[in-house]
């Protein structure tokens, strides 16, 4: 079936951006973080261990970074409608037939090709999305990003209402559906048609021999690499265990609540944080949210309370998907060659390490764990911060896909 091309400028661009939202709920909001709230269902009902849960996290991140290396070696993937309906499709069946085991083995292969399924989703979704809306204002592309917000304040609500009156099955069962209910959404987003051959850029300076030369951004790139990497264990680790630690210090209904308000928080926020970037320097912003997102992750740890729980959903929520926005527009910024795909290899790595990291941490509760995290954040804090020295803004501006 061939799909009418992805927008143009005189058509409407939201059809665009609710399609890819959905794509973006399905994959991320729900794909991957659906077992965030479930997972402290399945300690309590399914006999899971602290080590086999985050096992589990690992093996998804480990499916995503395969996802995110095979549609780069293979860029047709990512202009496939085919391969985004099937990845939908198979994501929806693997978190199905999670109930259907209880074999530990079984879970881990399930997660490992549902992150696969979701990187491959999200960068389709995301390439049909910036050719979409090429004639329109980059904010809009922020409201298609809140989708991830949006999957993860949906898939957190029906976890919450199943914690009351079902089963960790139940719970799976039921964000299954919610994932065939948003690819039915997303099955008329037009993907790209294969680009045409770009003519080699204009070179930036050219040398004192004549030689063409590439400008010298390797400094602040290296700063980028370092916080985005930073950036990826310490936020993964956060991802993976904030829901427990807060139901741990706050029971009631702000701890069963409270992967709820991480996604009413992120819904809005790409979309803002691309505003503030229109005024305000891109590192500084990333400096900013990173401090933000590391006290948001340290206060559950330091504090009991549905005040800091309160607190800590808000600020995570409010700054991982623009931390991501922000640092791959930085890294396009500075003309690295294929500095989008370095960058993504990076936090993918960072986020495969985390929960082994903290793994041995969880033997007295979550406290410990958070805190590496938060420590973590701060550190990718001050690689942000390094970036801020001199930065060469005077480059010329590129349009920044995001990613998480």
């Amino acid at each position: 079936m061939v799909l009418a091309p992805a927008g143009s400028s005189a058509a409407s661009p939201w059809p665009t951006v609710a399609r890819a939202a959905a794509a973006l709920a399905a994959a991320m909001g729900v794909g991957r973080f659906a077992y965030t709230p479930i997972m402290p269902l399945m300690h309590t009902q399914a006999g899971l261990s602290d080590g086999s849960g985050a096992s589990l996290a690992t093996a998804n991140y480990i499916g995503y970074l395969i996802g995110a290396l095979l549609g780069i070696a293979l860029p047709a993937l990512v202009r496939s409608a085919t391969a985004l309906r099937y990845g939908l499709l198979l994501l929806a069946a693997t978190m199905a037939a999670m109930p259907l085991t209880h074999d530990p083995g079984a879970w881990w292969a399930l997660r490992l090709v549902a992150g696969a399924a979701s990187a491959l989703v999200f960068m389709i979704a995301v390439s049909a999305l910036l050719t979409g809306l090429a004639a329109h204002a980059q904010h809009m592309a922020g409201w298609a990003f809140g989708g991830v917000g949006a999957g993860i304040a949906l898939s957190g609500l029906l976890v919450a209402v199943l914690q009351q009156i079902g089963s960790w099955q139940a719970a799976w069962l039921a964000c299954a559906a919610l994932t065939a209910v948003l690819a039915a959404g997303t099955w008329r987003l037009a993907t790209p048609p294969t680009p045409a051959p770009a003519p080699p850029p204009a070179p930036a300076t050219p040398a004192a021999d004549g030689v063409p030369a590439r400008p010298r951004t390797r400094r602040w790139f290296f700063a980028l690499m370092a916080s985005y990497t930073l950036e990826g264990i310490g936020y993964i680790i956060a991802g993976t265990f904030l829901v427990a630690a807060i139901q741990q210090g706050a029971p009631g209904w702000i701890g069963n609540s409270a992967w709820i308000v991480v996604g009413l928080a992120a819904l809005p926020s790409c979309a803002l944080w691309m505003r503030l970037a229109r005024r305000f320097s891109r590192p500084a912003l990333l400096m900013v949210s990173l401090s933000l997102q590391a006290a948001g992750i340290a206060l559950p740890a330091l504090f009991a309370g549905s005040t800091p729980a309160l607190g800590a959903a808000v600020l995570f929520g409010a700054t991982f998907m623009g931390v991501s926005t922000m640092a791959l527009a930085i890294g396009t910024h500075l003309r690295i060659p294929r500095a989008v795909a370095l960058l993504t290899a990076g936090y993918s790595i960072g986020q495969v390490l985390g929960p082994p990291l903290a793994a041995p941490l969880l033997r007295h509760g979550y406290h410990q764990a958070l805190l590496l995290a938060a420590a973590l954040v701060l550190a990718a804090a001050c690689g942000a911060a390094a970036c801020c020295i001199r930065f060469p803004h005077h480059l010329a501006h590129a349009t920044s896909p995001s990613a998480a």
